[in-house]
């Protein structure tokens, strides 16, 4: 079984801001799969259980607030006695464009309080994750306020996509492995092409003025 884990912060407080577009993945999972969230007081966690591709999947979306989500996600795989290598972790990143993701086996957590305490209690950094772009911090903010700040309306499209896009890529990892989802959507943009030197302006017509043109 694939436990697919997405942080953020529980409460109406801190729905639809940056911090939380991993519980939106496991909704968006949630609603196509017609899998329900049920609260385990256990786990500390809204718990989804279902089959995708055929395939035993348990959503989850720790509820111990973002700092602490190492300790949901350590109660639930010792519970089910599954080894990290059977997660995958869906968070926001600031390092990235709104909308992108990047899928990783595994990695440091780059300053994501989350990833911090989910590294800490398991121990180990060996674990799939899919990182959602959410933009990087605007001057005169500090991170954690801009990380829950709301997305600006003109970024709605690009965030709606992340969400799409990453709760796909879940899928892929739990059907065909890490390296095809990777090989799928890390695929790096070709550069844009330089834009073509502007053409050397033509030399001014040579006029050729008699002795009555100057004379006037």
């Amino acid at each position: 079984m694939h436990i697919i884990i997405g942080l953020g912060n529980p409460g109406g407080t801190y729905k639809g801001t940056r911090h939380n577009v991993g519980f939106e993945t496991i909704d968006k999972l949630c609603y196509d799969h017609n899998i329900t969230m049920k609260s385990n007081k256990r786990f500390r966690a809204h718990v989804g259980e279902g089959r995708i591709h055929q395939k035993p999947v348990l959503l989850v979306q720790p509820m111990t607030y973002m700092n602490l989500s190492g300790e949901a996600v350590r109660a639930i795989l010792n519970f089910y006695k599954l080894p990290p290598s059977q997660i995958i972790v869906v968070y926001d990143d600031v390092n990235l464009p709104v909308g992108d993701i990047r899928v990783r086996e595994r990695g440091s957590a780059a300053g994501q309080k989350g990833m911090i305490s989910i590294i800490a209690q398991l121990g180990t950094d060996e674990f799939a994750r899919v990182r959602i772009g959410v933009g990087s911090k605007p001057p005169g903010f500090t991170l954690s306020d801009y990380v829950l700040s709301r997305f600006l309306r003109e970024e709605w499209d690009d965030m709606i996509k992340g969400i799409t896009k990453a709760g796909d890529a879940s899928l892929q990892i739990v059907k065909e492995g890490i390296v095809h989802a990777m090989n799928t959507y890390n695929k790096r943009m070709s550069p844009p092409k330089p834009p073509k030197p502007p053409k050397p302006p033509k030399p001014p017509k040579t006029i050729t003025l008699t002795h009555e043109d100057l004379l006037g």
